[in-house]
């Protein structure tokens, strides 16, 4: 696992916009309307096939040189980074929605003082499991 990672993309031009794949990444595609946003979505695309490369422990494809790629009419190769430490962080802390089942009159005495479900879910999960944070 790598906190950076640097793969040839390559762009494909059409009339209504980019169209991105990863040679060394197989089912990794994306696109975008403007090179800008086409950078960002290849960036985001990247990552996130990488990260799940990384939680699956598979093995990460080492990137190709860029000459050694061929391209086709409207096509260039462009190289994407992704720094995985913000990217890793985002996906870990993003909220999930848990469904669950209480009685009754515990919801109702819950609804009536103004209970935080998915807080005190939290607090009560992180005792249980006797940790502060992901890092403990």
């Amino acid at each position: 696992m790598s906190d950076r990672y640097i793969y040839p993309a390559i762009f494909d031009y059409a009339e209504d916009g980019i169209s991105i794949e990863f040679p060394d990444l197989p089912g990794c595609y994306t696109c975008g309307n403007t090179e800008e946003e086409a950078l960002r979505m290849a960036k985001e695309a990247m990552a996130l096939h990488l990260y799940g490369l990384e939680q699956d422990k598979d093995m990460i494809p080492q990137p190709s040189k860029v000459k050694s790629i061929s391209v086709g009419h409207n096509q260039v190769v462009v190289l994407v980074e992704a720094w995985m430490p913000p990217f890793r962080h985002e996906i870990e802390n993003k909220s999930v929605k848990k469904t669950l089942t209480i009685p009754k009159w515990l919801d109702n005495l819950a609804q009536e003082n103004n209970v935080n479900f998915s807080y005190v879910l939290q607090d009560a999960l992180k005792i249980y499991l006797g940790v502060r944070d992901k890092s403990s």
